[in-house]
């Protein structure tokens, strides 16, 4: 039998991240997925979305259908 698994490159949040302390997120998202870790990657809020910032994921739990990821914001694109 086998495991659906998918590979992402962006975090897309849909705003459902909350923040653990300083600069690092954790996000929960349905499903088995790989992200880079140690590697930075675009954050959007949607798929087709303008790129919010950078992050690096430091981690990542697989856990009853879901999956957790821990990432650390290190550029935020704002219009101010």
């Amino acid at each position: 039998m086998g495991m659906p698994l998918e590979y992402n490159t962006m975090i897309v949040t849909k705003n459902n991240e909350k923040r653990l302390h300083d600069n690092f997120f954790e996000l929960t998202k349905q499903g088995y997925r790989v992200y880079p870790i140690d590697i930075p990657i675009e954050v959007r809020t949607t798929k087709e979305g303008e790129k919010n910032g950078t992050a690096i994921p430091r981690k990542l739990t697989w856990e009853n259908g879901c999956t957790i990821i821990t990432y650390e914001l290190i550029a935020l694109n704002s219009s101010n």
